[in-house]
């Protein structure tokens, strides 16, 4: 997962190589949400039927061309394809080894379980701008170093992945490639609605923080190390993984409504950031509203996962996801656009005014009517 948001600190790189705008930041961005998209929809089943460890295997494998299209990249259409093959590793990985890893946790284990599951995630999410921005800013070959790094742990990952056992009992060796749609089963729709809108909100902080901040950041705060800016990305989904580790204690009931009214006030404090141009008002909505965001985000995953059929859940886990994604490429997009004729200030206000009303109205529908499950 930390290869999908390495290029996040090198993008001003890139610009200033490649010549683009703002808008298309935001648009090289996007190809990997709807590669991700595209997966869940088209093969966020396959895992349920043809087993785990296969589906894993072929995500690493993606993983690593993305990073090879990175490696020798010779401009932008090398940077979508190196995106959309991100996405499409990423749209595996979701699903897949999120089931697996819950099917993995010992009896008994569960919670921890799915701490693990959603911490790797959100870490790798993490680990990846600011993995890049360390070897772009204090390495030689800062747009080739932090790939060839990525390489190796995809090498590593894969060794260890060979051996996993596999958890999904009589797996077929054929499957027909059709599209799945959204597999959201009956019984799980009542948890699933505000579990995923609560989740798009969050994953829409996430999407500002690894597409528009290092713009924000360099532009108009004037930091141009990269290493801070990886660092600022990395605090959000740090504080992610902090409120996903707290969701078991708080209880899913009580962490989702909570998650999002403490989103709302990470929303704040980034909109105020934008507003009168602090550094340190930015990273205390990114602490905040990746706080906010993990909370809820697990108690989610955790509501629909638990509330899934086992024969099912794979592709459950798959649709909310997608969900997600959506929240982290439709508004970025919209950010982007709305640079051309606000500026980057402008939109990011807009933007962060926008999802906070969303975010707080899940939060209390969720406090009126927490959903059963999980």
């Amino acid at each position: 997962m930390a290869g999908t948001t390495l290029p996040t600190p090198l993008y001003g790189l890139y610009r200033q190589q490649l010549g683009f705008s703002e808008l298309m930041v935001t648009v090289v961005f996007a190809v990997y949400a709807l590669g991700v998209i595209a997966v869940l929809l088209l093969a966020g089943t396959f895992s349920d039927e043809v087993g785990r460890r296969p589906v894993l295997l072929c995500a690493l494998a993606l993983s690593a061309a993305s990073a090879l299209c990175f490696l020798f990249e010779g401009g932008l259409p090398a940077l979508f394809a190196g995106r959309l093959l991100s996405g499409f590793a990423a749209g595996l990985f979701s699903g897949a080894a999120t089931a697996a890893v819950l099917e993995l946790g010992r009896p008994g284990r569960e919670a921890r379980a799915a701490f693990a599951a959603t911490a790797a995630n959100m870490g790798g999410l993490g680990c990846g701008p600011l993995l890049s921005g360390l070897l772009a800013q204090y390495a030689p070959w800062p747009l080739k170093l932090p790939f060839l790094t990525h390489l190796a742990l995809v090498l590593a990952a894969s060794v260890v992945t060979w051996f996993l056992p596999e958890t999904v009992r009589r797996p077929r060796r054929r499957l027909r490639l059709r599209p799945q749609g959204m597999v959201v089963p009956p019984r799980v729709r009542g948890v699933f609605g505000p579990s995923a809108l609560a989740a798009f909100a969050g994953f829409s902080l996430l999407g500002l923080f690894t597409a528009v901040a290092p713009s924000f950041v360099a532009r108009t705060l004037d930091v141009h190390d990269l290493a801070v800016t990886g660092a600022i990305v990395f605090s959000a989904f740090l504080a992610s993984t902090a409120g996903q580790s707290l969701t078991a204690r708080v209880g899913a009931r009580a962490a989702l409504p909570g998650g999002c009214l403490i989103l709302v006030a990470g929303l704040v404090l980034v909109g105020s950031s934008l507003l009168v141009e602090s550094l340190p008002l930015l990273v205390a909505g990114a602490l905040c509203g990746g706080f906010g965001q993990g909370l809820a985000f697990r108690a989610g995953l955790t509501a629909v996962s638990g509330a899934a059929p086992p024969e099912q859940r794979g592709g459950t886990i798959s649709a909310f996801f997608v969900v997600a994604y959506l929240g982290i490429s439709l508004p970025v997009v919209g950010v982007g656009a709305l640079t051309l004729g606000l500026g980057l200030r402008g939109a990011g206000m807009t933007f962060a005014l926008c999802v906070t009303v969303l975010a707080a109205c899940v939060g209390l529908y969720v406090l009126r009517r927490p959903p059963a499950g999980g």
